[in-house]
């Protein structure tokens, strides 16, 4: 439900879209990778007029998306727009893990965002596939906020959204919980998806 509004203007856009769900508190990274990326390629790949599969993830998505092609490949791969993505892993993972709680909250999946040892997104190395990252720099959680480097979003600083390898980086003034629904991240995803760049639509 949080990405309806991303999907209705992707959709407005002439762009043909599947919304994928998938159960983030139950699985481990490299499961839920699985489970989320071949359920949206599979959902493509029902119009045999497709030829490119562009991505756009929020958060943990972006994580499962490197994931998966750390181990598979596609070859029909579009663009890729990331909002929020702990690339580098988010320090607040580790600072509240012991908090109660967080188990039920995140699932086994959370345990394995943060930036020390077990760290999946440190793990993953350089994309080499066309990605803009969006980030945050706004927070409506000052208890996590307070764990993180400024600025943040309220689950992950600026500065761990990053990834070597992306093409272009912008800095939204909006949360975690509610960027992909905000207006100028839905203008900023479709001038990337368009043109591999934000800049058209970053002023």
């Amino acid at each position: 439900m949080s990405m309806n509004p991303m999907q209705e203007a992707l959709e407005e856009e002439g762009y043909r879209t599947a919304n994928i769900d998938y159960p983030s508190r139950d699985h481990v990274i490299a499961e839920l990778a699985t489970i989320a990326v071949d359920a949206g390629l599979a959902s493509c790949r029902e119009d045999e007029d497709v030829e490119k599969i562009h991505f756009v993830t929020h958060s943990l998505g972006g994580i499962l998306l490197r994931q998966f092609l750390s181990t598979e490949s596609i070859d029909d791969l579009g663009r890729v727009v990331m909002l929020g993505p702990p690339n580098q892993g988010s320090a607040a993972a580790d600072d509240m893990e012991g908090i109660p709680g967080f188990d039920w909250i995140n699932g086994p999946a959370g345990k394995e965002l943060g930036k020390g040892e077990g760290s999946v997104p440190l793990a993953l190395g350089p994309v080499d596939f066309e990605l803009g990252v969006i980030a945050g720099n706004r927070t409506i959680d000052p208890i996590t906020s307070a764990v993180l480097e400024n600025p943040d979003d309220g689950r992950v600083s600026v500065e761990d959204t990053k990834v070597e390898g992306m093409d272009d980086f912008v800095v939204v003034e909006h949360s975690h919980a509610f960027m992909m629904r905000m207006q100028k991240p839905i203008k900023l995803t479709i001038e990337f998806l368009r043109s591999g760049s934000f800049s058209a639509a970053s002023e």
